[in-house]
């Protein structure tokens, strides 16, 4: 699989990394692509331009989104309603892009510029506190360009979200390795 060719199928998808497309992320997805392994209809927050597009780059028929996937809908963000947040903090991790802020037992707020609109954090809420609004950005050419320049930023923020999991297992896994050792062996009297 070629590392170019997946930065530019990449390119072209949204970057809400919501795994409609059963790949865990927008990356995952371009690879699958680059590979043959999935086809161009799975991307439904792309809708049916981001479909022609990744089949014309990839020489392929040009498909509808595949409803199995999901339905194309217009740009949104999600909000919390404070006055029903628990604190929980379970949507926190659910946040591909850690668009949403607050601590356990504290309210907790979106960030609406980065936002991607996933729906991720809905069902780990435990009071359906959270909900998605329409995104507004203005004419057709204008949010156009912001989707595209958003898209830029979801992808480093995703990047980053990953590599921060990535650090706090390895920091909790050799944290156990070390207590593990430290451990002695029950004797028997």
């Amino acid at each position: 699989m070629q590392s170019s060719l997946v930065t530019l199928i990449d390119a072209l998808l949204p970057q809400t990394q919501c795994r409609q497309c059963l790949y865990a992320d927008c990356r995952g997805y371009a690879e699958a692509l680059a590979s043959g392994e999935a086809d161009t209809d799975r991307c439904p927050p792309g809708g049916t331009t981001t479909a022609a597009a990744l089949a014309e780059l990839l020489g392929r028929p040009t498909k509808t989104v595949d409803p199995t996937y999901g339905v194309t809908k217009d740009p949104q963000v999600a909000w919390v309603d404070e006055g029903r947040c628990i604190g929980c903090a379970l949507c926190l991790p659910a946040c591909p892009v850690d668009a949403i802020v607050g601590a356990k037992k504290f309210v907790h707020t979106v960030i609406t510029a980065q936002c991607t609109g996933c729906e991720l954090c809905l069902p780990p809420c435990p009071v359906d506190c959270i909900e998605l609004r329409p995104l507004v950005e203005g004419d057709t050419s204008a949010g156009l360009a912001l989707r595209r320049t958003r898209a830029d930023d979801w992808r480093e923020r995703h990047e980053r979200h990953r590599n921060r999991l990535a650090q706090a297992a390895a920091s909790e896994r050799a944290a156990f390795d070390a207590a593990r050792r430290t451990v002695r062996p029950a004797t028997s009297e």
